[in-house]
């Protein structure tokens, strides 16, 4: 039996728009856990999908299949070698428009 079990786990890239003060309440919470704002996004949405029983239902019903999709998510194509360098999200202070886009890492 092996020592390690590793997971390989797939990420995309996703832009969303947050308004200012979300933006910085995911900096400083990110700052807070000593973790980067991508994580913090990935665990409070999985979080909320978990508890909220009236979603966990509605994934088992046969709407949840026919959802049109909105989340913009850039995929890099897959290579068996070796998995191409990921370009760096711009940190969200360095924007020059008034609402900040953010990009969230999920897994899939």
């Amino acid at each position: 039996m092996p020592l390690l079990e590793v997971t390989q786990t797939r990420h995309v890239s996703a832009s969303i728009r947050l308004t200012d003060s979300t933006a910085l309440l995911v900096d400083q919470y990110a700052a807070f856990i000593k973790a980067p704002a991508n994580s913090v996004v990935e665990e409070a949405l999985k979080h909320v999908f978990a508890k909220d029983r009236d979603f966990q239902d509605y994934l088992k019903s046969p709407d949840a299949q026919r959802i049109t999709p909105t989340l913009r998510v850039r995929r890099v194509p897959t290579n068996d070698r070796a998995e191409p360098a990921a370009k760096k999200p711009v940190p969200v202070g360095s924007s020059t428009s008034h609402t900040p886009s953010v990009v969230a890492g999920s897994r899939a």
